[in-house]
């Protein structure tokens, strides 16, 4: 009988509860029980003709070897024009790091400021990687308290009152999953502006969903602030844009001093990402943009749905979604805890959500909804937990 003794840190690491309840949805579903999926974060359109035919073309065309590391030239141009079209910011290619999906530039990021003594802050609630990545490496997890009355906005004033001689790294997510919040300029104004006087802290701003706004808001880039371009490493990607999750491709651009460091990393990591992948990414950046703007038109009209739909539910209350393709609920009127609504709402009303603990202990008292799904489902969906409730 084998006697494995795995290193310690493994204990540390979590895991992201979405494709835990994603897993059991599916078990109930393949018994036979019908269930309608609000919990998965996946956009529920296909990849745009084009960019699948460039993945394919590129495959016929021989493109079937390793690419450079921090990925093919003509894909970090194409990152560095798209940033400018959509943020009127100059970004060098060579600052371009393509990686396989949002992920590994987290896991980068932490790893690289991360250890035993050190603190980084992450939003709470927010998305589960950050805290389990930064707990993996050593590094005490400092939540940023993101509040229903503030529409789960952070607050600059509380962020750099946090900040210490051991803080290394702030992690910022705006659009925000799971809560949808957006953080207004002023904040992020306020917030670079105390960052002067803390030289030492480097800032992750995780931008996965900043074509994904509604009402008229504005997207406001960290990379726009070129006094912190020198510490800002901005993550950005395919998967939510261009529904891309199963291709596998993000990048980040990261600062002249952690170009070569990321770098090695993705040589130690993974070597590269797909060649194939990157070329239907260039397709994607260089093409139309119609079936981008169909789809938030689509999730736009969703989100009015599930938000009206939730509010009218009995101890229900539902802040408006700005961002992202989630809403975030307050359950507490229903007398149920984050996990027990999950469950009873999959387990009763065969209804798929995350509880809002799966991201952090500031999620108590909330469940997430994704409305990646069609309006027809999300009313049927809201349908079976008002006669639930």
């Amino acid at each position: 009988m084998a006697q494995l003794k795995f290193a310690s840190g493994l204990s540390r690491l979590g895991t992201e509860s979405a494709f835990m309840v994603l897993a059991r949805a599916q078990k109930l579903a393949a018994e036979g029980k019908d269930i309608i999926n609000l919990g998965i974060g996946q956009p529920d359109f296909q990849t745009p003709d084009h960019i699948v035919e460039a993945g394919i073309k590129a495959l016929r065309d021989g493109h079937h070897g390793y690419t450079p590391a921090n990925g093919l030239p003509a894909l970090r141009e194409a990152v560095a024009a798209d940033l400018h079209r959509r943020h009127a910011v100059e970004v060098n290619p060579d600052n371009v790091v393509v990686v396989p999906g949002g992920k590994p530039t987290m896991f980068f990021a932490v790893m690289m400021f991360g250890e035993a003594g050190a603190e980084i802050m992450y939003p709470n609630p927010g998305f589960p990687i950050y805290e389990s990545v930064i707990r993996y490496s050593g590094a005490t997890p400092v939540p940023i308290a993101l509040k229903e009355e503030n529409g789960f906005a952070f607050s600059a004033d509380e962020v750099l009152g946090q900040i210490t001689d051991k803080t290394s790294l702030i992690i910022i997510n705006s659009p925000a999953n799971p809560t949808g919040g957006v953080t207004p300029r002023a904040e992020i104004d306020k917030l670079v502006k105390g960052l002067q006087d803390h030289p030492h802290v480097a800032l992750l701003s995780d931008e996965i969903y900043s074509n994904m706004l509604y009402d008229g808001r504005e997207h406001v880039s960290l990379l726009q602030y070129p006094e912190i371009r020198d510490r800002l490493i901005m993550l950005d990607g395919w998967s939510k844009t261009y529904a891309m999750t199963g291709w596998r491709l993000g990048y980040a651009v990261w600062p002249d001093a952690c170009v070569d460091h990321v770098t090695r990393l993705c040589i130690n990591d993974h070597s590269c990402v797909n060649a194939a992948t990157q070329y239907a990414g260039i397709a994607a950046l260089t093409g139309p943009q119609d079936a981008v703007h169909d789809m938030v038109a689509q999730f736009d009209k969703r989100r009015q749905i599930i938000v009206d739909g939730l509010n009218a539910l009995p101890g229900i209350r539902c802040s408006d979604a700005a961002g992202a393709f989630y809403a975030f609920p307050n359950i507490e009127g229903t007398g149920l805890t984050a996990t027990q609504a999950q469950d009873l709402f999959l387990d009763k009303a065969g209804v798929a959500t995350v509880a809002g603990t799966s991201f952090g202990a500031w999620g108590e008292g909330y469940v997430r909804f994704s409305y990646a799904n069609s309006a027809e489902n999300i009313r049927e969906a809201l349908d079976r937990i008002a006669k639930l409730l």
